[in-house]
């Protein structure tokens, strides 16, 4: 996980589980009772990185991206096809997570607090769409009644710096590894590494990124616990918790890599059988939903994930028209999430990109991610946007600024000050939904009078993907259940 990216920064508000007041009336399982959601506050860490760190490490991400899509493709299996079990029946309450921000670690990403564990053992987390293992770094990875299963990959030790905070699986009384024998650990388990040294060894990964950055563990199941929220008001639920049974977490022993430095792991929200996100949302309304502000907000500014369907959702109030488009939860791109784009025009103008830029089929499709800054597009589709949004801009004077291609002298935009018309560029999803983001979410700010194109140029053939910046100021909903995908525009404050 590369320094620099904006993610998502939750705070995951966990304790001891409630009782289990109205299971035995059924209410677990009532699906009659809409609105009450999981609300997970979102603070954006100040952007300390500048936007050409994060350019650099938009493209590594990219790279790590194309190179997750190349495997998927090549060991697909017919049982990767089916959706992502919902885990029987909607639960009636939700859960809710106050946020704090990240802006002290020095860096734009966004995270989580995150207790897990019997008892709870707190925890910050990177969050991250397309993540599908969640991970902590940990010491002693030994079940408390299996002392032989501590499977300890080989790996380099972990950075000098020691963390501030590790799991310990000895400690909780809810720990139980998942033994590298099973058919979760070879056939479900990211990056799971093949050898087995006994029956009774626990499954080991070995997850590696493009950046040199790198988590190795071992993997177990325990309980996450969350605070419930109260139902249409939206409020806090008090002292009502409620327990996550059997959330498959990483037991990282060995890391490598900056940008964990600042964190205790990832918190996957990604698509996959064993991922946060697809197990809170069977339980919470099936649909989850995040809210970014303004990636150069101050740092009091809050925006949300939600988990369930919230009084903010984006299905709660009448959507604008056009507002969903079919969320393609395709094996060929587990665990990110597809849409498809029919067009992007500028200032009404569809550009004549190639059908095939967008096909998942032709080895193309867009994917919507949160870990990606600045959106990077197939070449074909990167040259349509940047030469319709440059040839506009050709009055003002050109600056050099790596890596950007077209960067300008705001300052000399004329007298009196006034803000120059930028071109408006608009996405046209399937389904007649449009995205039609703020000029400051692709001309964006990257130095004190210079405004770039923010856009990256990505592989072709190859995935393009819509980052945060372009997300920014709108509400997205992962509608998970139904394999939809909805957005409004919003401030994203309360």
């Amino acid at each position: 996980m590369a320094r620099g990216k904006v993610v998502l920064m939750v705070v995951v508000c966990l304790a001891v589980a409630a009782a289990a007041a109205s299971a035995a009336s059924g209410g677990g399982h009532s699906r009659g009772r809409p609105g009450k959601s999981a609300r997970l506050q979102l603070v954006p860490a100040a952007p300390g990185a500048s936007m050409a760190e994060r350019a650099r490490d938009d493209r590594r991400r990219h790279e790590y991206i194309s190179a997750r899509l190349a495997a998927s493709r090549r060991r697909r299996r017919a049982e990767e096809t089916s959706s992502v079990s919902s885990a029987g029946a909607v639960a009636a309450s939700a859960f809710a997570m106050p946020l704090s921000s990240g802006a002290y670690t020095g860096t734009g990403q966004y995270f989580v607090r995150f207790r897990v564990g019997t008892p709870a053992q707190p925890f910050v987390l990177i969050a991250d769409t397309g993540s599908d293992l969640t991970w902590v770094k940990c010491r002693g990875a030994a079940s408390p009644s299996h002392a032989t299963a501590t499977a300890s990959p080989a790996a380099a030790p972990s950075p000098a710096v020691a963390p501030p905070r590790v799991f310990r699986p000895g400690d909780s009384k809810t720990w139980s590894p998942i033994p590298c024998s099973s058919e979760t650990c070879k056939s479900t388990i990211p990056f799971s590494l093949a050898n087995c040294s006994s029956s009774t060894a626990a499954c080991s990964y070995d997850y590696r990124y493009n950046d040199n950055s790198a988590a190795r563990g071992v993997v177990g199941t325990d309980s996450a616990t969350v605070a419930l929220s109260g139902g249409r008001g939206g409020g806090g639920g008090g002292d009502r918790k409620a327990k996550l049974q059997g959330v498959v977490l990483g037991c990282t022993t060995a890391h490598a890599g900056q940008g964990f430095e600042a964190s205790d792991g990832v918190l996957s929200l990604g698509y996959s059988n064993i991922s946060f996100a697809s197990r809170a949302a069977s339980r919470f309304g099936g649909r989850f939903s995040y809210c970014l502000v303004d990636h150069l907000a101050p740092r009091n500014a809050t925006s949300y994930l939600t988990f369930g369907a919230g009084p903010d959702a984006a299905s709660s109030s009448a959507p604008a028209p056009g507002s969903r488009t079919p969320l393609l939860l395709d094996a060929r791109v587990r665990p990110f999430y597809a849409v498809a784009v029919d067009s992007v025009s500028v200032d009404g103008v569809a550009l004549d990109i190639p059908a095939e830029v967008w096909d998942v089929g032709s080895n193309g499709g867009t994917i919507i991610d949160s870990g990606t800054s600045l959106t990077v597009l197939a070449t074909p589709a990167y040259k349509a946007v940047v030469a319709a949004l440059s040839e506009q801009l050709a009055g003002l004077p050109r600056v050099a600024m790596d890596p950007f291609d077209y960067c300008y002298n705001w300052t000399a935009r004329g007298d009196g000050g006034g803000d120059l018309a930028v071109p408006k560029l608009a996405v046209q999803f399937a389904g007649s939904a449009r995205l039609e983001p703020p000029a400051k979410s692709y001309v964006i700010d990257a130095a004190p009078g210079v405004k770039c194109i923010g856009v990256q140029e990505g592989a072709w053939p190859g995935v393009s993907v819509i980052g945060n910046i372009l997300q920014q100021e709108h509400l997205w909903e992962f509608d998970l259940n139904n394999r939809w995908l909805r957005f409004r525009q919003t401030s994203c404050t309360q």
